[in-house]
């Protein structure tokens, strides 16, 4: 007689797809893929880093179009620059950042301390990963003869891309578990999320603060950061005796909506 977890003699045992498929031991699989899915993120940025570095003439001239092009339209515009720039102020690193520090002290009233040390965690490395990249790069910003607006410091990354695809994916990760039996409150978090992101991006180019290429590449790197730290989290929920989640559709801590964030006795569920 067999005990559990073996396998007699002459026994079949299940093939790696079906192993790796099985519902109690998809973690890995699920893992792969997110790494997967981060390091595809990251391909696409170092190739753009890689290109800015190298001073490539296409991606010069294409920059210089879009900037030129959009600056031409703000100058005669002054209801558009006034639009892009209270946008580019309210949903700036600073304002974005608070929102995340409010969130997270309402996680550690929800007894959720490790999902508020997500929170914090993607926050800080994605911001400590923008400074960093943008003193190795050293890109200037756009000079440009009538300037609508003004920016301190390097170019490549975006700061305030970066931090909107940041802040927008931390918040939409924690908030999806109160959707997930409503699909249409969860495509709104979806929505919600790339327009913060995606137009705040927009207004920096708008606004004649960044190239084009800065803005495509704080994207990136937010996208591939929130990926990133996402896969750890799911580690650690599963060395603590959890379910896989499925982050796109339920959050990166399902349990929350349900009041269950807290560990039990042995790591489990409270």
């Amino acid at each position: 007689m067999s005990t559990s977890g073996q396998h007699t003699p002459g026994s079949t045992s299940p093939s790696w797809r079906a192993r790796r498929l099985d519902q109690d031991r998809s973690l890995g699989l699920r893992l792969t893929l997110a790494a997967g899915a981060a390091f595809l993120v990251l391909v696409p940025f170092a190739l753009l880093a890689l290109l800015v570095l190298g001073s490539w003439a296409p991606l010069h001239r294409l920059d210089a179009s879009v900037t030129h092009a959009l600056h031409g339209y703000a100058v005669d515009h002054p209801g558009w620059v006034g639009f892009m720039t209270v946008w580019t102020h309210a949903f700036g690193p600073g304002p974005l950042r608070v929102a995340v520090l409010a969130v997270v002290v309402w996680l550690f009233t929800r007894h959720a301390p490790r999902l508020a040390w997500w929170a914090v965690t993607t926050m800080a490395v994605g911001g400590l990963l923008n400074a960093l990249l943008k003193l190795l790069v050293g890109r200037d910003r756009p000079d440009l003869l009538d300037p609508v607006a003004r920016a301190a410091g390097y170019s490549f990354p975006s700061g305030h891309a970066l931090n909107a695809t940041l802040a927008a994916g931390v918040l939409m990760l924690i908030f999806l578990p109160y959707a997930r039996e409503r699909p249409a409150a969860r495509w709104a978090l979806w929505a919600a999320a790339v327009v913060v992101a995606g137009l705040t991006g927009v207004s920096r180019v708008a606004l004649g603060v960044h190239w084009t290429s800065d803005v495509v590449g704080g994207w990136l790197l937010g996208a591939a950061t929130v990926a990133a730290t996402t896969a750890a989290f799911r580690t650690w929920r599963a060395r603590t005796g959890r379910r896989p989640s499925h982050p796109a559709t339920e959050g990166v801590e399902p349990e929350l909506a349900d009041g269950a964030s807290r560990p039990g006795p042995g790591g489990g569920q409270a």
